[in-house]
């Protein structure tokens, strides 16, 4: 008889799933998982408002919680160290809608044109003279949304070396940007002439 058919006739608490689940037993983390998920997801969703979204964060804080499990002091208290990553995970997610609107809004800007010229690109120009490095985490962070902390781990990359080459690459892109505007003031003045 395994540890999983004893425990059907008596339930543990969570203390002891999560001991268990230490001392490796995954299966009792999942059945924290189904003793929380319905709570977990009415919290997400409440204040979410997106029932796709709540279940990714769910998905989310179960993962972090999981990987996070040794570090858990109190393992009584699993339901409130739990609600606390998902508090993170939304205040994640809430900070990347954020910057995808205002990123929306300065590619707006950018990219708005003349209506009487061909419609020019001068952002993705820019971005795809960088070099490879630096190109690669501004196309992971802006367009396809990812935190720092995700496109670190993508690329096997320590979070410190990201954030450097992501400043890096802006400096980069605001130089080309600029160099490109005087470029184009420099025609248009001698067009005026």
């Amino acid at each position: 008889m395994n540890s999983l058919e004893q425990d059907e006739g008596t339930e543990l608490t969570d203390g002891e799933y999560v001991v268990s689940s230490r001392n490796g037993c995954p299966e009792h983390f999942r059945l924290l998982v189904q003793r929380y998920q319905r709570p977990l997801f009415a919290y997400l969703s409440s204040r979410l408002g997106n029932h796709l979204e709540a279940e990714e964060a769910a998905q989310e804080s179960f993962v972090r919680a999981f990987l996070s499990l040794r570090k858990l002091r109190k393992p009584e208290s699993f339901y409130a160290w739990l609600l606390g990553i998902a508090a993170r995970v939304l205040k994640e997610q809430f900070r990347a809608v954020q910057r995808r609107q205002k990123d929306s809004a300065v590619a707006e800007t950018l990219l708005a044109e003349d209506p009487g010229s061909p419609p020019e690109y001068p952002l993705e120009e820019a971005i795809a003279v960088l070099p490879e490095s630096y190109r690669q985490v501004i196309l992971m962070r802006y367009y396809e949304g990812l935190s720092c902390q995700d496109v670190a781990t993508r690329l096997g990359m320590p979070l410190g070396t990201v954030t450097k080459t992501l400043s890096r690459a802006y400096a980069l892109l605001r130089q080309e940007l600029q160099a490109r505007e005087s470029a184009e003031t420099s025609v248009n003045e001698t067009k005026a002439i």
